[in-house]
């Protein structure tokens, strides 16, 4: 089985960073397995924050490329599980 990378990525203010987020989702896009967007919406609130899970396939340089270009977005955390 191949290495599996696990990123939990918080962004802090979707409405002013998504395209930067999403501009560096399309670059890694064939490495990119899974995604899953968690946020707070109801029928009064949508969060201007929340939480991105990807699944990530595509070794470890390419995980480590992706990782500095999204820790470099203003209001943007990345965290990682390997296994």
């Amino acid at each position: 089985m191949s290495q599996r990378i696990i990123f939990g990525v918080n962004v802090t203010n979707f409405a002013s960073n998504s395209g930067e987020v999403q501009a560096v989702f399309r670059e890694f896009g064939c490495s990119i397995r899974t995604r899953l967007g968690l946020h707070e919406a109801t029928d009064n609130v949508c969060a201007p924050n929340g939480l991105i899970l990807i699944e990530f396939v595509g070794g470890q340089q390419k995980a480590d490329e992706m990782t500095a270009k999204l820790t470099a977005l203003k209001g943007i955390e990345v965290k990682r599980m390997d296994f």
